[in-house]
């Protein structure tokens, strides 16, 4: 039997509707998983003030969270394989909203450093269960948008958290804030159990075939893509982690100047994701191949933060902010196609474990990042060299997608 192609695009359509509540409550989940772990970042300004705490010391809570996060994704990525991502999804979100409410009533640095590795906990299921369920549901052609769109989330959930946290904790104080964010995320719970996708029916026979993880550390696309997502990780994390420090403490705007500030940036950052994003599956619907597609967009992505880190670290009061607009952009552009790739190379039968092996080598940059940055920052008394180790990374990020990725299609196991 046969069929056209008019048949198929009405049959991935009618997919892609069915798809779609469980995309929105995916794209909504990542927003609240980038609220609650950069909301500290906020807060770091206050507990200088509050507990006196040196940049050394805010460094390391910061990357706290990304211990257990990263430490667990290889782990997960095995869990989400063999049993299930709906479930595991359900389980890590309400242990990272609980982790935020929590935070709330820490009373020390070791409160507060424990209550970041239980929300390194929760969240460490999110990539690996959300890149399973999308490799199951979506073709190819629809997961540049997807996977744009995902993206995004992470960069609104900056945007929001803030803006909306540091106008909080401007109003309020940083408590309320941590509770009240919390508190409202739980609310996703109810609505993942009504619209979530089901589990793909083809799942136990995939899982049973499924690559052990030592075959997936053999494929040279796997180290490839691990070291572009780790420059890409290092890039986000320097952001997400101190861009808020250094606005108020470095160029000394108010809390709720960098709050408007640094949300912006995110929000540019974001649409450049799903513009990125839908502009690749449009070429590939149009002839281009996924490898051409995806890597330009790499490579052009890249190259553009790269350039901005560096007139970051050299502008005067004046020319940082259009610097940082364009490494915004060029962020959005860079991050779109990262999980994509994983769940093309991967395949539906090893998308857990691959992504979950990827985002913990990546997440290292989370692990290193942010506490480098503090000792930098301590050491010079300003962010001009922290901002030219981002720079080296970041072009590192390039080379790897570009070369260190052969062809963008699945790998073979046998």
């Amino acid at each position: 039997m046969t069929f056209s192609s008019s048949t198929a695009n009405t049959g991935d359509k009618v997919a892609l509707r069915a798809f779609a509540p469980t995309l929105i409550l995916l794209v909504l989940a990542v927003l609240i998983n980038y609220v609650d772990r950069g909301n500290l970042a906020l807060a770091a300004p206050l507990l200088k003030i509050e507990w006196g705490m040196t940049a050394s010391q805010l460094g390391i809570l910061l990357s706290a969270f990304f211990w257990t996060y990263t430490a667990l994704q290889f782990a997960m990525g095995l869990f989400v394989d063999r049993f299930g991502a709906n479930r595991l999804m359900a389980l890590g979100f309400l242990a990272w909203s609980l982790a935020t409410v929590l935070t709330g009533a820490a009373m020390g640095f070791a409160t507060l450093l424990t209550l970041r590795l239980l929300l390194g906990v929760g969240e460490s299921v999110m990539f690996p269960a959300s890149s399973k369920i999308m490799a199951q549901h979506l073709p190819e052609h629809a997961r540049g948008f997807a996977n744009g769109l995902m993206n995004a989330a992470m960069r609104w959930g900056s945007a929001i958290g803030t803006f909306g946290g540091g106008l909080l904790m401007a109003a309020y104080g940083w408590r309320p804030a941590f509770v009240a964010i919390g508190v409202v995320s739980l609310l996703w719970l109810p609505a993942w159990s009504r619209w979530k996708a089901p589990e793909a029916h083809i799942t136990a026979h995939l899982d049973a075939a499924a690559p052990a993880f030592s075959a997936i550390l053999r494929k040279r696309d796997f180290w490839g893509a691990a070291s572009g997502h780790f420059c890409a990780n290092y890039l986000v994390y320097f952001l997400m982690s101190w861009l808020p420090y250094y606005l108020v403490h470095e160029r000394h705007l108010s809390m709720s100047a960098m709050s408007v500030a640094a949300g912006a940036l995110w929000v540019v950052d974001s649409l450049s994701s799903i513009g990125t994003g839908t502009i690749t599956d449009l070429c590939i619907r149009r002839g281009a191949s996924p490898t051409l597609a995806r890597k330009s967009a790499m490579a052009l992505g890249f190259s553009l933060a790269a350039a901005s880190l560096v007139g970051c670290a050299l502008a005067g009061q004046q020319g940082y902010l259009p610097c940082l607009i364009a490494c915004a952009v060029g962020s959005g552009a860079a991050n779109a196609g990262t999980f994509a790739f994983a769940q093309t190379l991967a395949g539906p039968r090893a998308a857990g474990k691959w992504v979950g092996l990827q985002n913990g080598i990546a997440n290292m940059a989370g692990v290193t990042g942010p506490a480098l940055t503090g000792f930098l920052v301590d050491w010079t008394g300003h962010f001009a060299s922290a901002f030219a180790v981002a720079a080296v990374i970041t072009l590192g990020g390039a080379f790897a997608w570009c070369f260190g990725v052969s062809r963008l299609q699945q790998v073979d196991f046998s």
